[in-house]
């Protein structure tokens, strides 16, 4: 059989190429991922790294500098590297970005009042990459600040991951939820994306919150992702942004 001439030859795909320090970032989330370093922990130095996977000093640097950009390692100058944890301070305001308008930011408190299994609808289940009808937890809480409910959250969560969940436990303590899950379930969210828009307090979000039907409201949608961008958790939160803004810091 004699080919076309006027129809290309085929071409094999060509090879994906990944720059060195790509794939030794990837071994380095693959040790995050199974455990070898957990939150909080120091990873070994540089130099220790490079002789480990045989490369350059600065390739393992170049490495870590973009796990760092993407807050999964933190440097401490004159300490060393370490795995990122929810329980640092500074992580409470990397997920929750509301703000009063005042501009100082304080601390919210979370006051959860139902944790139940329930099988996902379509939605849901389609958020966080499971089967209709799949199980899981829905937690629903306030967030309030200086004892006002600002944010009324709807938080869905791949059961299997969070076995054991409890309203009493997400009540315990001063932790955040993303604290508790990474300390007490070894499931923490690395990275998230939200959709925001403009909606109306319908009755119930009103009666919980202290508003009136129709007022305005701020709808974020969030999916939050753990290691090997997994999708672990979706939630609605309604926002009143009476005296607080949204804030998003660009570049």
């Amino acid at each position: 059989m004699t080919r076309d001439a006027a129809r290309p030859a085929a071409r094999n795909p060509a090879p994906t190429f990944s720059p060195l320090y790509r794939q030794i970032k990837d071994f380095l989330i693959r040790s995050l991922e199974e455990g070898e370093w957990g939150p909080g922990d120091a990873i070994p130095s540089e130099g220790e790294l490079a002789v480990r996977f045989n490369v350059s000093q600065g390739t393992v640097r170049k490495a870590i500098d973009e796990m760092a950009a993407e807050n999964l390692l933190v440097r401490r100058q004159g300490k060393g590297t370490f795995v990122a944890t929810h329980d640092d301070p500074r992580s409470f305001y990397r997920f929750l970005r509301l703000v009063p308008d005042h501009g100082a930011a304080t601390q919210a408190a979370s006051d959860p009042f139902s944790c139940e299994e329930i099988p996902a609808n379509a939605e849901v289940a389609s958020a966080l990459g499971l089967q209709e009808g799949s199980p899981v937890i829905l937690v629903q809480r306030l967030l309030r600040f200086d004892g006002e409910p600002v944010v009324f959250d709807q938080i869905y969560l791949v059961a299997e991951l969070f076995k054991g969940l409890t309203l009493e436990g997400l009540r315990g303590g001063e932790r955040s939820l993303y604290s508790l899950f990474e300390s007490d379930y070894g499931v923490r969210m690395i990275n998230a994306e939200e959709h925001l828009r403009a909606v109306a307090a319908d009755q119930r979000s009103a009666e919980l919150m202290g508003l009136q039907v129709g007022d305005p409201l701020l709808l974020v949608e969030r999916t939050a992702y753990t290691y090997g961008n997994k999708p672990v958790e979706w939630r609605r939160g309604l926002y009143c942004t009476r005296r607080h803004y949204y804030r998003n810091d660009l570049g």
